[in-house]
């Protein structure tokens, strides 16, 4: 129980620090690719699913892990994903974006994170569990991708290396605005500096999430648990585990997540970040409807975008693949009707206001 406690924490801890120094932000990233046509987060993205799938190919090569794949409704993805899309635009972040924004002192991710765990213990044990065992019978396929297909797994990462190269390369060659960024002054020096105040590249980041996703596997599976990080079931266990105080549910996953909040609020603290900030009653409610959307569609679909985005998406797990597809056209979906369509309102006004005078 000792090392289930350590070595959760710490993993959780790294990928808190990581997130919250260098804003690696997936909700931001897939948005971002509609609204403004920016694709470099999803590139990172990648980047770390491809660090994740070629150390996992070499560990489960010696032996060391054994990758696990399990049959899942393919309208149970889609639809859990594209709700859970929406919901992590209401709510202002992902799964793991709501633990790492409640350490900064976020009242408004506090909201959505309890939310989010609430319906997803709901949907997984609750309630609502009869509508995920009906969506979980329609339509269920094999979720190993090489088997499926018969194509070996380590050409499937090949591919996805060849991709991700390109993408990154041709990202990298782009000439840099030619207007002057302002240069932030800086207040630390020698590694505090490096630590809590260096801005990060996207793509350095990924690494970093890359390397972190890959070494949760061992760590995890030396618990008992054979899987990588993943954020929805171990919130679920907590908060169940704070209503009926069952020890069981305080696996490696639920002190994962709590790492990821301890690592959070150490990076904000060290950068002079954390902050309680109360936010208004907008922010309140998108908080508590995107939280309930996040836990409901991250159960439906068997994973958030770390659970299914990150990580089955590295051991070529075709469900992981569908649910990433369809969490970013529900991010699109919404992100139209809070971003994109108030500014085409706000555009046309402006162009009346112009032709009146």
């Amino acid at each position: 129980m000792v090392w289930t406690i350590f070595s959760g924490l710490i993993v959780g801890a790294l990928l808190g620090f990581v997130m919250q120094r260098t804003r690696f932000c997936l909700t931001g990233g897939f948005r971002d690719m509609y609204v403004q046509k920016n694709n470099k987060m999803f590139y990172a993205l990648l980047i770390a699913i491809t660090i994740q799938a070629i150390g996992l190919l070499i560990l489960t090569s010696l032996g060391k892990i054994h990758l696990e794949y399990e049959a899942f409704s393919i309208v149970g993805t889609i639809f859990g994903s594209f709700i859970f899309g929406i919901g992590i635009v209401l709510a202002g972040g992902c799964a793991t974006g709501t633990w790492y924004r409640a350490g900064e002192g976020l009242i408004g991710s506090w909201i959505a994170l309890f939310m989010y765990a609430f319906f997803a213990a709901m949907t997984k044990a609750g309630v609502l569990k009869p509508l995920l065992d009906k969506l979980n019978g329609v339509t269920v396929v094999d979720a190993n991708l090489s088997k499926s297909t018969g194509i070996p797994y380590w050409v499937f990462i090949l591919l996805l290396m060849i991709v991700t190269i390109f993408l990154v390369a041709k990202t990298l060659r782009q000439p840099k605005p030619k207007f002057a960024v302002p240069k932030l002054k800086q207040n630390f020096t020698g590694l505090r500096h490096v630590f809590f105040e260096k801005r990060y590249h996207p793509f350095a980041a990924a690494i970093a999430v890359g390397l972190i996703a890959l070494i949760a596997w061992p760590m995890s599976a030396s618990t008992g648990r054979n899987y990588g990080l993943g954020i929805t079931t171990p919130s679920a266990n907590l908060l169940q585990f704070l209503v009926n105080g069952d020890t069981k549910l305080l696996d490696w996953g639920a002190f994962l997540v709590l790492g990821i909040l301890l690592g959070s609020y150490i990076a904000a603290r060290g950068s002079r970040e954390f902050k309680w900030r109360l936010p208004d009653k907008i922010t309140i409610r998108n908080s508590v409807f995107g939280g309930a959307l996040m836990g409901i569609g991250a159960s439906l679909a068997g994973g958030c975008s770390i659970g299914n985005g990150l990580v089955s998406t590295a051991t070529m797990n075709t469900q992981g693949w569908i649910s990433l597809l369809f969490m970013i056209l529900g991010t699109w979906f919404m992100s139209y009707f809070l971003f994109v369509k108030p500014m085409k309102t706000v555009n046309k006004r402006a162009q009346v206001k112009a032709q009146t005078i």
